[in-house]
């Protein structure tokens, strides 16, 4: 990237915290319904970030958080043998200045100054926050939105009642050819605004369509944001996968990602839910010495 920098700041939010089974989290060898039902532990609290852009052509969010609804209403999650292994999977926390509506306010910014939102993948701790976007462009992968139409979504993590809402604007994403020889391994995606500043990549595993988002800007660390790949930046650079999703899909992914890294010097990888992904952010987001 050179000229004139499109982007003025990248911020993070937390909508809350969530505790998850430490198998979760990974690695582990056990059947990810193996460990759902069997594990005793919960990990620390991990918050629920998303990741504000502010970019000279609007507001731009990556990731919704998790509604509070989540964490007050009894309905919110579906009754029965689901809402059982739901309740085995994670426990929220979300105080109410801990909407996404109250987080943005403290940055100063209005939930309507939002432009665009794109979402990693549609499980319920990304899309917390669409029932306040009904004024946005929501952009999701045409993989991911044809994931939540095959048979049993609520068991695959997809609440649809609470994705498919009326009102909502929504662009799915069909990768295309790159061209950019400084992103092997990727060679398809989409160039959010055709400037380079945001390019999203196909990132498959946790999710069929999961997506991640790079930001690249002049003279600063390239970021990228990488949903639910991994719950911890650490565990990803020493090639671990998750407990769940695809282990295959996962795996082949994040080789790509750490060949990414490897070519690409300072990238800072900034997952939903890594405890230090905010002070990751903080480092490299401060301005270079001498160009203050």
């Amino acid at each position: 990237m050179k000229g004139l920098d499109p982007i003025s700041d990248v911020s993070v939010v937390s909508t809350g915290r969530v505790w998850i089974r430490p198998e979760h989290i990974g690695p582990t060898r056990k059947n990810v319904y193996l460990w759902l039902l069997t594990s005793h532990q919960w990990t620390n609290p991990l918050p629920i970030n998303a990741y504000v852009i502010e970019h000279r052509q609007g507001l731009v969010l990556f990731d919704t958080g998790q509604n509070r609804a989540g964490a007050t209403d009894p309905t919110y999650f579906p009754p029965g043998f689901t809402g059982f292994l739901y309740d085995r999977l994670n426990r929220f926390d979300i105080g109410a200045h801990q909407t996404l509506t109250r987080q943005l306010a403290a940055l100063g910014h209005h939930i309507g100054d939002v432009h665009t939102v794109v979402l990693s993948h549609l499980h319920h701790d990304h899309i917390g926050g669409l029932p306040e976007l009904g004024h946005a462009r929501i952009l999701v992968s045409d993989h991911e939105w044809s994931a939540i139409k095959r048979p049993l979504p609520a068991l695959r993590g997809f609440l649809n009642n609470h994705i498919e809402l009326n009102g909502l604007r929504w662009s799915w994403v069909h990768p295309e050819p790159l061209g950019d020889p400084s992103l092997v391994p990727f060679d398809i995606g989409h160039d959010l605004f055709g400037d380079g500043s945001l390019v999203l990549l196909p990132t498959p595993g946790h999710t069929p369509g999961s997506m991640s988002l790079l930001v690249r800007r002049p003279a600063r660390p390239p970021l990228l944001m990488v949903g639910d790949l991994t719950y911890d930046a650490d565990l990803l650079a020493a090639g671990a996968v998750p407990g769940v999703g695809n282990g295959r899909q996962s795996r082949r992914t994040v080789a790509a990602v750490n060949e990414l890294r490897r070519r690409t010097p300072g990238l800072t990888v900034l997952p939903a839910h890594d405890a230090a992904a905010a002070e990751r952010l903080s480092a490299a987001t401060k301005i270079p010495t001498g160009q203050e």
